[in-house]
């Protein structure tokens, strides 16, 4: 009768731990999927494996979307999102990373994403990239298991070029294709503006008119487009009666208003799912590189030479990183020639620092032309007294950093004000990136 009994309390606690694993597994994960920007960009030559040379620095930032990953019996992957712009199929970045992560895992089950979409879809704030790395990241938390961190770089970077960024989080240096990633200083949070246009702008195509651009440019775009500054309304072609280069407010606004950002058909529908959550924010076209004989004819530009363009982003990188590391603490000019406020020097700044060492974003000079009413953006931010503002990525996503919470609420209100959508928002450090995601 003992022996009964026993072999009854084993069944039932074999039943019951059973029983906890399955509620366990049907669990889901919740996780945030923070965005981010790029501080300055240089596209380098076309590369032998039909991606371009990057060198540029990420940061992420606060806004972000919300993922919750649930593994359950079964098979197979499913993407669940009220957006219709997201793909539900295996061009997705999650479902890849997840059909990868599974096999290296040697796990089985039916994974199930829901994707609570806030970021805009296709705005260079990297919504498909941080997508995916977070649900991998849920994925482990939910099995139980964890891939070696090399292993979950590389399925990054077989997904996408910007993936690895988001296993770093806080300021990174990104090179190669934008997959090598360094983690650089961890610097305190500095406040900035988000504006997001209701503009799709694809990636591949803006990588494709750059290479139109060095190879000769297209019939129409002023010389001094590409040789002048990028921050001047002088160099940007005519762009209609609207348009005047002054800084009289009430023309600004007229061209803002005009523009009708709060209005939904001003998305750029692109295929097969309009936007870029089934590919890598900064994945440039698979093609071959375009040549002068291809290009349409126009008068000889005079860009400087990609290579030294690249090797020119190094330096200045190096010089700053190498001031911070000597603790050199500096004020009244900084390394760009900008006026810093006294008393605001590197060591209190060095974010902002940063920037004002006059790093650009190349995507400006091919999307800038397209999209003027994005450079006038740009240019709101820049009056509302933004210490930096630049397109993120290849746009339409474009920022401003600040030196005070105060006056980015400001800015994101006077947008508002506009008709263009806009967020007053904070960078995030490495600590605070990974402290936040499961919080």
């Amino acid at each position: 009768m003992r022996a009964i009994i026993a072999c009854a309390e084993v069944a039932t606690i074999l039943c019951s731990a059973r029983f906890k694993f399955t509620i366990h597994l049907l669990m889901p994960v919740t996780v945030r999927s923070f965005a981010k920007i790029n501080l300055g960009l240089r596209i380098g030559a076309l590369r032998p494996d039909g991606f371009h040379e990057l060198r540029t620095v990420y940061q992420t930032i606060a806004l972000h979307d919300v993922i919750r990953v649930q593994v359950a019996r079964g098979s197979g992957i499913e993407i669940r999102c009220e957006d219709s712009r997201v793909p539900k199929d295996e061009s997705n970045t999650c479902y890849r990373i997840v059909e990868r992560a599974m096999v290296e895992l040697k796990a089985r089950g039916r994974v199930v994403i829901k994707i609570e979409k806030r970021l805009p879809v296709q705005g260079g704030l990297g919504g498909a990239s941080a997508n995916a790395v977070v649900t991998l990241l849920a994925l482990e938390r939910a099995l139980k298991k964890r891939l070696p961190g090399p292993d979950r770089l590389r399925i990054a970077s077989e997904v996408g070029s910007d993936l690895p960024l988001f296993l770093v989080g806080g300021t990174v240096l990104g090179v190669g294709r934008g997959e090598e990633v360094y983690p650089l200083p961890d610097f305190p949070a500095v406040p900035c503006v988000v504006a997001t246009p209701e503009i799709g702008v694809s990636t591949p195509k803006a990588f494709t008119d750059w290479d139109v651009l060095i190879s000769g440019g297209p019939q129409g775009l002023k010389h001094g487009f590409v040789e002048g500054s990028i921050g001047t309304a002088e160099s940007l072609p005519a762009r209609g009666e609207n348009y005047s280069p002054n800084n009289d407010s009430r023309n600004e606004e007229k061209i803002l208003g005009g523009h009708g950002f709060s209005h939904a058909e001003n998305v750029q529908h692109e295929t097969p799912a309009s936007a870029a959550e089934g590919t890598a924010e900064l994945r440039s076209a698979r093609r071959p590189h375009v040549s002068s004989a291809e290009a349409p004819s126009s008068p000889k530009l005079t860009v400087q030479p990609t290579s030294d363009r690249m090797v020119e982003f190094g330096r200045v990188l190096a010089a700053w990183l190498g001031g911070l590391s000597q603790g050199k603490h500096r004020s009244g000019r900084a390394l760009s020639g900008v006026p810093v406020s006294k008393g605001r020097g590197r060591a209190e700044t060095p974010l902002l620092d940063l920037v004002r060492t006059g790093i650009e974003n190349d995507f400006e000079r091919v999307v800038f032309p397209k999209y003027p009413e994005l450079r006038e953006v740009k240019r709101v931010l820049e009056r509302a007294g933004a210490v930096y503002a630049s397109l993120s990525g290849s746009g339409s996503a474009t920022y401003g950093l600040f030196a005070s919470r105060e006056s980015a609420e400001k800015a994101a209100a006077r947008l508002r004000k506009d008709g263009v959508p806009a967020t007053a928002t904070t960078t995030l450090t490495r600590q605070q990136y990974w402290k936040k995601i499961f919080d």
